[in-house]
């Protein structure tokens, strides 16, 4: 049996051992002790807090939070109020229940009065910041997150410096895998560099509840990076599986070699880290469980029929001017936000852009230009850096598959020419032991030619589909791995140029200044809803005449009421 599940049942029965002592000597029946969620409803009664709480009881992430309070207030209500003894209650009532609960002395007082008491100022703040953490973590866990794009692969649906919030109810809430956790801290602790977040001797299995919907083709997700399970702390931006094919697992884990960039060592340390902690991604579902997919030339196709197209998806092509350079005009007309690279061939001078599918046809009209040809890796060209990351899968960008998606309780043939597609699944994903030894397949010790799935799987694409490092590259999203789904960008800031080395990185409300007020573009992203066929209007009008409307109606309102206590 897992650790966490034998220390909660330690810790579940040493409290319920010091609540059946106590509740007879408060004068209710001990066996109610042992009664799941009615000892809880009990417990409130002999510390008179409401019923609700029961909610936040059950709240992973809470919970712990709240059993510390209860056993606090328990132990006051037993005349325990000393420092020492309400901090021995809060950190570890598991063991102070059951001590005060057998000694002698111990009587039943009742909660504190606490409306006799004059509050200070460092309770009142103490239980203001509490109020907060829970409040927040509650709408955090199961409502609505915040969340930046970070990256540029779904451009132009969702672009670098959109600032919005993402629903867990869609999917449905995931129950976090490690509930002791630093309040609003992701995996590493504020104002440090590597410093866990989180502890992992208590964790919790994979559940979900129930959403409002599941996972559709086409659906802008938001999900936990699956290579992500382990990370070079010096190269997080960098898949960990990535590297050691480039360099060599042992390269990766020992060299110490200092980068001169930023004076540390190029890799680091690495770590794992669970589920729930691995970094937020953002793309777009293009095949669901239990689906087909293939590329043929840069066409997706879902069981053998086309894919849908967004009008802003991206691909690169080689543009050819007729000498003349591209204009900051032009480039700001087509929203060529993504680097231009300049090369050349032997038919002379091109750029190579990333554009959206409706820009197309309208850079073709434009006089200085002479041609815009798709760039399309071609068939049978093998990329190592996509999956399955083997010579025998000759697959790339414009050009893979098909491939199955797994879907819970499906049952596939293997062999040792596909295990590489779904070996990671089987391993990483399902905890199973796999080993191939003379051109046979064992799981689990046994010798295997089907597997049996045990979650659904997801696969994940850009829309920037040339400058998108998606599931194309790393593999399946397991189900245990999807947060939620965007629904509203409140604020869109627009990055400076990373590749302009000349200018100082302005500061943030400078920014939020030049997007606001100077960039259409930006402007025209603020308070918008998302769809999987792109943006809303924009209400930032309507959310400032409604902010100046509440404000006007506060201030007059307080003025009336001043006018008529004077007349009084």
């Amino acid at each position: 049996m897992d650790t966490s599940y034998l220390l909660l049942i330690l810790f579940s029965i040493t409290t319920v051992i010091g609540l059946w002592k106590l509740f007879a000597i408060a004068g209710e029946k001990s066996w109610k002790a042992l009664v799941p969620f009615y000892n809880f409803i009990i417990w409130l009664k002999l510390i008179k807090k409401p019923w609700w709480w029961l909610f936040l009881i059950i709240t992973p992430g809470v919970n712990f939070l709240m059993v510390g309070i209860m056993s606090l207030l328990l132990a006051k209500a037993f005349n325990k109020r000393s420092f020492v003894e309400k901090t021995a209650a809060f950190i570890a009532g598991f063991i102070y229940l059951p001590y005060i609960a057998f000694q002698k002395d111990t009587t039943y007082i009742g909660p504190e009065d606490i409306s006799k008491l004059k509050p200070s100022f460092v309770r009142e703040w103490t239980e203001a910041i509490v109020f907060a953490v829970v409040a927040a973590t509650v709408i955090r866990t199961f409502f609505f997150e915040a969340f930046t794009i970070p990256t540029s692969s779904l451009e132009k649906s969702m672009m670098v410096g959109d600032y919005l919030f993402v629903s867990k109810i869609s999917f449905g809430a995931k129950i976090p895998n490690t509930p002791l956790s630093f309040p609003f801290a992701h995996h590493t602790l504020p104002f440090t560099e590597s410093t866990k977040s989180y502890v992992e001797w208590f964790k919790l299995p994979y559940f979900r509840l129930p959403g409002l919907g599941s996972v559709k083709n086409n659906d802008i997700v938001v999900f936990n990076y699956p290579d992500g399970d382990t990370v070079a702390l010096n190269a997080q931006d960098q898949s960990y599986y990535q590297l050691c094919r480039d360099y060599g697992r042992n390269v990766v884990w020992h060299n110490k070699e200092i980068n001169p960039q930023t004076g540390k060592p190029y890799f680091g340390d690495i770590v794992a880290r669970p589920p729930d902690k691995r970094e937020n991604y953002v793309k777009r579902c293009v095949a669901i469980a239990g689906d087909t997919l293939a590329i043929i030339n840069q066409q997706l196709l879902i069981n053998g029929k086309p894919a849908y197209v967004a009008e802003t998806m991206q691909y690169t092509y080689k543009v050819r001017t007729d000498g003349s350079t591209l204009s900051s005009k032009l480039i700001e007309k087509f929203d060529i936000t993504d680097p231009i690279r300049y090369e050349q061939d032997s038919a002379g001078l091109f750029y190579l852009i990333n554009l959206p599918n409706n820009k197309v046809d309208e850079l073709k009209k434009v006089s200085s230009i002479k041609s815009v040809e798709p760039v399309i890796e071609p068939v049978g060209e093998y990329n190592p850096r996509i999956l399955p990351h083997k010579p025998t899968y000759k697959w790339n960008n414009d050009n893979f598959g098909p491939l199955y998606i797994p879907k819970r309780g499906a049952t596939i043939t293997i062999d040792t020419t596909n295990i590489v597609l779904y070996d990671r699944i089987i391993k990483n994903y399902e905890g199973n032991d796999l080993e191939i030894k003379d051109g046979k397949i064992f799981i689990n010790s046994k010798e295997a030619a089907t597997y049996t799935f045990k979650l659904d799987y997801y696969f994940m694409m850009g829309d920037n589909r040339h400058n998108s490092a998606d599931s194309r590259y790393w593999g399946f999203v397991p189900e245990d791995h999807i947060v939620g789904k965007p629904v509203f960008i409140w604020m869109s800031i627009k990055e400076d140029n990373k590749n302009n080395n000349n200018k100082q990185q302005s500061g943030f409300f400078k920014k939020l200044k030049t997007s606001l007020f100077d960039d259409t573009a930006r402007r025209t992203r603020f308070f918008t809803f998302v769809s999987k066929d792109g943006l809303s209007r924009s209400y930032l009008i309507h959310f400032i005449v409604l902010v100046f409307g509440i404000w006007g109606f506060v201030y007059f309102k307080n003025k009336r009421a001043a006018k008529n206590n004077k007349s009084d």
